[in-house]
């Protein structure tokens, strides 16, 4: 099982480096596999982070959903919340975090979404630490309701590493 968690792990990592154009797939470094979730550094950007794969679903998707909580030093930016959607979004749609018996209205575009401020952000790290899922839902363009899910198992090791990863940078 931890090469299959493994392999969707390097595909989220994949992902995320391109969603980021001018990133070398290549330049990321593994800090660690913890249950669903993994730790990467990416020394040339600088920058840290921890990401999961969605939960399988049979529902139609357009995007291989993925969370991610990002560091980068320069910017002295930490704990960003990211999320890539399974589909885009709907104009104007409220796209909800549910974690912890807390709700988040999260900023969205396209197939994306995160928090709307720093304050957003900490609130959702902080109950990503203690709650054992997390759910995004949103409309598709078609109006439709879909929901992503993610299991936090490993979550807080995870964001402590890529944490941990990113203060050994300049």
């Amino acid at each position: 099982m931890p090469v299959i968690r493994f392999r969707h792990l390097a595909a989220a990592a994949a992902c995320l480096a391109l969603a980021l154009p001018g990133v070398p797939a290549l330049a990321r470094e593994s800090l660690g596999i913890y249950a669903s979730w993994g730790a990467f550094r990416d020394p040339v950007i600088p920058r840290c982070y921890a990401i999961a794969m969605a939960e399988p679903s049979t529902a139609a998707r357009e995007y291989q959903p993925f969370a991610a909580i990002g560091t980068w030093p320069r910017r002295g930016a930490r704990g960003q919340v990211h999320f890539r959607l399974s589909r885009r979004i709907a104009q104007g749609t409220q796209v909800t975090l549910s974690l912890g018996g807390q709700r988040f209205i999260l900023a969205s575009g396209e197939g994306d979404a995160w928090g709307h401020d720093e304050q957003d952000n900490a609130a959702i790290v902080a109950a990503m630490r203690s709650a054992p899922r997390m759910t995004v839902t949103a409309r598709d363009r078609q109006g439709k309701r879909f929901v992503n899910a993610w299991p936090l198992s490993g979550a807080a090791s995870a964001m402590d590493a890529a944490l941990i990863g990113c203060a050994k940078l300049p």
